[in-house]
């Protein structure tokens, strides 16, 4: 009888331990493709956790565009930039923050596009609407992001420089300026594909000063 007790005691002891090892295993798991899964709810249309745009697309001719819009930031490594240092060059400008669905979504066409026109007169620099360096960096690295980002979360003055052309519930939101410092393009939302950043790109890199 004693031997028995004792079976049946090993048995569900083995038994928790197997329960305790999948639960471990299936907690892992989730935890290594979190990253990919708030991708994918966005492909899949599950809107969770953000607000994006309706993926307008929006171009002005050149006689049609507003003043230059003058701004300041700091990147990611402690560096100022400024709007005069992308004088005479078109600057693609992308909102973004690491736990936005579609902005993990769009960035591999991001960096394709610009290491596209690399060389070409086309600069790319991010504003980064919600996170700290640390976080910046982590989605820069796993994403393969080569371009810098200025970090707008504690003054949002990039944001505030592009008020009205840029909403703040928008993001990502793209924009191309064009080499005297006007908002030529804009992409409200996910970036449908680099072709199309590409195509925007291309018409105002050809264009003809005044």
């Amino acid at each position: 009888m004693a031997n028995r007790i004792m079976r049946t005691i090993r048995l569900r002891t083995a038994l928790t331990s197997v329960a305790a090892a999948v639960m471990l295993v299936v907690t892992l798991a989730g935890c290594s493709s979190n990253n990919d899964a708030l991708a994918q709810q966005y492909k899949d249309g599950s809107g969770k956790n953000y607000v994006a745009g309706d993926g307008t697309i929006t171009e002005i001719k050149p006689q049609n565009r507003a003043v230059p819009v003058p701004f300041t930031g700091k990147l990611e490594d402690g560096k100022p930039t400024t709007s005069a240092m992308y004088a005479g060059k078109v600057l693609v400008l992308n909102f973004w923050y690491a736990g936005c669905a579609p902005c993990r979504a769009e960035a591999p066409a991001l960096e394709k596009t610009y290491q596209k026109f690399a060389g070409q007169g086309v600069e790319f620099l991010g504003v980064n609407v919600r996170d700290q360096v640390d976080t910046a960096r982590a989605f820069a690295r796993t994403y393969g992001v080569t371009y810098p980002s200025v970090l707008d979360a504690s003054d949002g003055a990039m944001q505030l420089a592009f008020s009205g052309i840029v909403a703040p519930n928008a993001v990502p939101t793209t924009l191309v300026v064009d080499k005297d410092g006007r908002v030529a393009a804009r992409i409200l939302g996910q970036l449908p594909d680099a072709s199309v950043l590409s195509a925007l790109i291309s018409t105002v890199l050809t264009e003809q000063g005044p």
